[in-house]
Order: structure tokens, then sequence, then C-alpha cells
């Protein structure tokens, strides 16, 4: 039975898990691991996808409806005898047959969560329940990849797992912020009420290459405008910190939570803590020497700090980021160029 990362309170699930597939059990055939992946069209779910199918003990199923994701992003698995690639939304019920589900879908970039934050919540929300759902029917372990957003404009930093957050219930990012949190209540309602194996990953801000180039988050927005030799355009004060984490260690975070034997909620990040500013400088360094800076308005309810406390991650999971901010700039603007068909200077 997974064991609980202490919240204060403790919980132990009353229900044993739900019996997984016969075929986990069987004797004489070793079956392969049948793993579902929503959103697994997009940035994050497509490099864990990449990871995922290196192992050839494991069959991937990627479910996406393309709001945000791409097929481009899956186009070297299309056709894979181990790959099977579902056009649905998450809001309708699916019924397949698995035995993990990572369930990341939902649109991340507020740009994308506020076009429309009603469909956001139901993403997060109905979503949600209908994974669990379908993790109850088959006896499937599932993962949520909840968000630091769940802390909000944080009054304690850096933020670990026992803090509850400062979040505004009725602002223009509370669909994605408030949905997350929902989401989370989901998971552990299901674990404890019926046994469902869970995890919940909270990730902070990830990079790296395949992310939407106009996606309104800092670090596309900063590569594609000194790319295009445009100003980077820093929201206001600019003394606002986050903290990045490369693609590639948020990959293995997950994985190895999905793989542990603990629920979490557990902080997947990296505690190198940059102001706007910072990481401004830092892209003009490495990019483009000639490009301005310029600020501009900020917009509503966007966090003063943010910087995970990854102390579980650590001692739990044994895992902490590898790749430095410097390291993976340069690895998202090669990726960045070759779509944006604008070579380097020479």
């Amino acid at each position: 039975m997974a064991k609980e990362v202490s919240q204060g309170e403790n919980h132990v699930s009353v229900k044993p898990p739900p019996e997984p597939s016969p075929l986990r059990k069987a004797k004489f055939f070793k079956a392969n691991m049948r793993i579902l992946v929503t959103g697994g069209a997009g940035f994050i779910g497509s490099h864990l996808v990449d990871k995922l199918m290196e192992n050839d003990k494991n069959e991937v199923i990627v479910v996406d409806n393309y709001f945000t994701g791409s097929k481009d992003n899956l186009k070297r698995w299309i056709g894979h005898p181990r790959f099977e690639l579902i056009r649905h939304d998450v809001t309708e019920t699916l019924l397949v047959e698995v035995d993990q589900i990572y369930h990341l879908a939902c649109p991340a970039s507020p740009i994308f969560y506020k076009y429309n934050p009603v469909k956001t919540i139901k993403t997060n929300v109905i979503g949600t329940l209908n994974m669990l759902g379908l993790a109850k029917r088959v006896g499937a372990r599932i993962l949520l990849t909840s968000t630091s957003e769940v802390y909000g404009d944080p009054l304690v930093h850096p933020q670990d797992e026992s803090y509850w957050g400062n979040v505004n219930p009725i602002g223009v990012r509370s669909c994605y912020d408030e949905g997350k949190r929902v989401a989370e209540t989901l998971m552990f309602d299901y674990h404890r009420q019926h046994g469902i194996e869970i995890r919940i990953a909270r990730i902070f801000n990830t990079y790296g290459p395949r992310m939407n180039i106009d996606d309104g988050r800092v670090v596309s927005n900063f590569i594609a405008q000194a790319i295009r030799d445009e100003p980077l355009t820093v929201q206001l004060p600019g003394t606002q910190t986050r903290s990045f984490c490369y693609v590639s260690d948020m990959v293995d975070g997950l994985i190895r939570l999905m793989e542990g034997d603990h629920t979490g909620p557990i902080n997947i990040g990296n505690p190198g803590e940059f102001t706007m500013l910072e990481l401004a400088e830092t892209v003009k360094e490495l990019i483009n020497p000639e490009v301005k800076i310029t600020t501009v308005e900020n917009t509503p309810d966007d966090p003063r700090q943010r910087k995970p406390d990854i102390t579980k991650a650590k001692e739990l999971l044994g895992w902490e980021p590898t790749i430095k901010l410097k390291e993976g700039i340069p690895l998202m603007e090669d990726d960045f160029r070759q779509r944006l068909g604008i070579p380097r200077k020479n």
C-alpha cells in the first residue's frame, strides 16, 4: 500500500486498492505494461512518452484533443506497434484497459487556460473524475500533474508540500489554480474511499524543446523574442521570481514518483530562483546580446515569488534536477530556431 506524505493530519487508505488486470499475475507470460498518457501530445506529455517508449516492455496510449498539443510532437512514434494515439477530450468518458495513467491533460499557459476558463475548470474537475473512474474500473495506478499554482501568491518561501497556499478563488487565473486544487481533492477522496493508488506531482515552471512558441510563458516568450530580434518584454516590476526546471529532469521526477511508494503531493521543480529581469539578461547573454529589454504592465494575480522546497523529492524519490538554466536555454533555442526557420547569425 502506498505511503502518504504527511500533510498535517495523516490519513490511511481504508479500502485496499482495486485488483489490477489478471495479466499482471500471469505465471508464464509477462505482459507489457500498458500506460495511458492524457495530454500526451503536449510539451511535457510528449517528452514523457519518449521516455516511456524507450522501455520495450511499455505500451503507450496517448489521448489528446490537440487544443495546445500537436501530433508533430509524437511523429516519431506514430505507426509504432507499441504506440497508440487517440483524439479524445478527457471531459468525456474513456474506456481502455491500462495499468498506469499519467493524467497531464490541461492547458498550462495563462494565454490558453484563460481563453476558455469554464472549459479549463471542466478539464481539471470532470477530466480528473473521468480518469479516476477509469482507474477504479481497471485497477490502474494514476498520477496527476498538479501545479505550483496551488500555492497561489505564496506567503511562505520557499514552498513545501505542507503549505496550503494563498489563492484568489474568483480571479482570472482561478480556473487553473482552483481547478488543480479540486483535482488534488478528488484524487485523495478516491484514494481514501475506493483505495485507488494515486500519485500527485506539484510541478513548477518547466521549459525545453516543443514548448509552444507564443504560449505566453516567460522562457518561451524571451527566447522567441531574442531569436526574432524583438525587445524582451518583462512584466513589471521585474523582481518577481520563478524557478525553472528543464523538461528531461521533470520527466525523470514524474516517472520516479509513479514507480515509487509515496502518494505525494511532492514538489517537482528546480529550486534555482531567478527574477524576471535576471532571466531576461540570461537569455540576452546566451542568444542575442544586441536585443533590448523593455517593461510592460503585469497581469492580474501574478505571483510575486515561486521556489520549490524539494526536500521530499530528494528523500523519497532520490530525485533532484541536474540541468542548469544556462545549459537548458541553448537546447531550447536550437528547437525554436528550427521551427521558426531562423538560423544563427555568423
